[in-house]
């Protein structure tokens, strides 16, 4: 499989993500997270080349489901999320694209 683009990485699977570098980090855009959050301990947040915070609002969705969020560039996110899931960990990625 291949796939250019942003990734959302679930416990149901792998999706292309409608996010670029620059969109805005709004609960919205990570719904398709919040509707499998019963499945997901930690979501690590690939926000391109650097670290870009999460915004308030959007942290604060997370937390209301029990998700703990971790933003880090693309490249920390995916070795972190490979990392934690060969752990057996409740993990899922959002991965915007570099």
């Amino acid at each position: 499989m291949s796939h250019r683009g942003s990734l959302l990485c679930l416990p149901s699977g792998i999706y292309g993500w409608d996010m670029l570098l620059g969109d805005a980090l709004t609960p919205d855009r990570f719904q398709k997270v919040l509707d499998e959050a019963a499945q997901i301990e930690v979501l690590l947040v690939g926000t391109g080349m650097e670290l870009r915070p999460l915004p308030a609002d959007l942290k604060a969705a997370l937390r209301a489901r029990q998700i703990s969020s971790d933003p880090m560039s693309t490249g920390a996110a995916v070795r972190t999320f490979n990392i934690m899931l060969s752990e057996s960990r409740a993990v899922a990625a959002a991965l915007i694209a570099v």
